[in-house]
């Protein structure tokens, strides 16, 4: 990966980026006098250049009975196309169609699915997922499972750690590495991250909680970013603001982009990363990590990163606390609210 890049450029961008990309939101948010929305027609638009997005209206409705129970988690896709949206209570994962059709639910007995990876290993496609509650007696655990929900492998918090309470692991991402390593992040715990092998051995631990070079503040997200040749984890700096690159052997490499909006999860596409912000918004950063496009940017702070907010209350192209996101083939992009009763979103990208 190339170092110097031009933080300056990026700095600058990142700190005024609502004020010169705009976004568009409902009519009645034009009605309180709002002077940064557009509508075309009906439809509710965001972002900018050839990353301007439509929103698509009622995507991922629940039949009746069926709800939410909140999406404090991620959004993930299979091979055939169909997109996973895990939720904060007994609805476990939700299965749509690309369409936005509920499909089934899957995974019921492990509620607060936070994070969730689609790998395929072997012609078997799995989900790295962390679960922050799930039976009884396994909570804050890693799950690697089938795209059914069926488990097949859980890991828990390691002895060789050093914890002295049990609530000192309350982990909150996991990937798969280019080995089979799995690397999980302690972000709601130490912030370390730590590393096991395929069969879930524990290797090594590193980073912890610090605002200096190298140290992490909630490493909330991790993604395996191959976008430079040398394979590295990109992680979700989320308090310090932050994204910042790791090898895979735990060496720190370098902080490629500051002043985020308290970045939660990643998804690449290409040469492109989508960041999901709690503070109400979605970025999308080049391969320079400098940001090319801002989504939903929510101008009203009072919505930021506001758990109990009414889903009614916020613009329908706005978000108040992106916590999950994936970008799929096509680019366009999934995006849960952090919120209490559940929100989630599909932007469709426009084309010419």
């Amino acid at each position: 990966m190339s170092k110097g890049l031009d933080r300056s450029r990026r700095m600058f961008v990142a700190s005024v980026g609502a004020a010169a990309l705009t976004s568009a939101v409902p009519v009645k948010a034009m009605e309180a006098g709002r002077d940064d929305a557009e509508v075309v027609g009906k439809t509710l638009m965001t972002g900018n250049g050839e990353w301007t997005y439509e929103v698509v209206p009622g995507w991922g409705a629940l039949p009746a009975g069926t709800k939410f129970g909140g999406t404090h988690g991620a959004i993930a896709q299979d091979n055939a196309g169909n997109v996973y949206v895990s939720t904060q209570s007994e609805t476990g994962v939700l299965v749509y169609s690309p369409d936005g059709r509920l499909i089934k639910t899957i995974a019921q007995n492990f509620p607060e699915v936070h994070s969730m990876v689609h790998a395929e290993e072997n012609e078997v496609e799995y989900f790295y997922t962390t679960v922050q509650k799930g039976t009884p007696k396994e909570n804050w655990l890693f799950v690697k499972m089938k795209t059914d929900g069926t488990p097949v492998m859980k890991i828990t918090a390691p002895a060789e750690a050093g914890f002295k309470a049990p609530n000192e692991w309350r982990i909150t991402a996991a990937v798969p590495g280019t080995d089979g390593s799995i690397y999980i992040a302690n972000g709601y715990g130490d912030s370390r991250i730590f590393q096991f092998d395929a069969k879930g051995k524990y290797l090594r631990s590193y980073s912890g909680k610090g605002s200096e070079p190298g140290s992490l503040n909630c490493s909330h997200g991790l993604t395996l970013d191959n976008r430079y040749g040398q394979p590295m984890l990109l992680v979700c700096d989320r308090e310090n603001r932050r994204l910042c690159h790791f090898d895979l052997d735990g060496k720190y490499v370098d902080t490629v982009t500051q002043h985020l909006r308290r970045p939660c999860q990643i998804s690449l596409h290409g040469d492109y990363a989508v960041v999901s912000e709690l503070e109400g918004r979605v970025t999308v950063l080049d391969r320079d990590n400098v940001p090319v496009a801002f989504l939903g940017d929510n101008p009203d702070r009072k919505q930021w990163a506001n758990y109990d907010l009414d889903p009614g209350s916020i613009a329908g192209a706005t978000f108040s606390a992106a916590h999950g996101c994936f970008v799929d083939r096509e680019a366009n992009v999934y995006v849960s609210d952090w919120n209490h009763v559940g929100r989630v979103m599909k932007l469709r990208r426009r084309r010419g």
